[in-house]
């Protein structure tokens, strides 16, 4: 198999990484181990390029990925805009990387968990 079981059923598996990559895309840099951090790259980097496209269809694919949580709230105009993840994703992250092929994310290691000495990575957008 080419994915990682990180010891979890396939469902409990997919919400932990649609979690992860939601979380991503709204904090642009979590905290957690170097194998979940490593199949959450790859999640991410399709839903950005996803964002990339940017047609409806795409729109879409990544809504039913995506968790529906709230990214930024702030005042414009005498209104309060509340932006979610998959339109912070659409408007602010895919832009960014109009000009690049892929390599989205980046893995920076950092010292083993207190607990149980697992090896802990920042995982950020480039």
């Amino acid at each position: 198999m080419s994915y990682r079981k990180l010891g979890r059923t396939s469902s409990q598996r997919k919400a932990m990484l649609r979690d992860l990559t939601t979380d991503l895309i709204i904090n642009e840099r979590i905290v957690t181990t170097e194998a979940r951090a490593k199949e959450v790259r790859s999640t991410a980097e399709k839903m950005i390029t996803l964002g990339k496209r940017g047609d409806l269809h795409a729109r879409r694919q990544a809504a039913a990925f995506v968790r529906n949580e709230v990214a930024d709230v702030r005042e414009e105009n005498e209104g309060i805009v509340v932006e979610t993840a998959l339109q912070k994703l659409f408007s602010d992250i895919a832009p960014r990387y109009a000009e690049r092929n892929g390599g989205y994310t980046r893995i920076l290691k950092t010292e083993p968990r207190r607990g149980d000495a697992a090896q802990m990575v920042v995982l950020e957008l480039v």
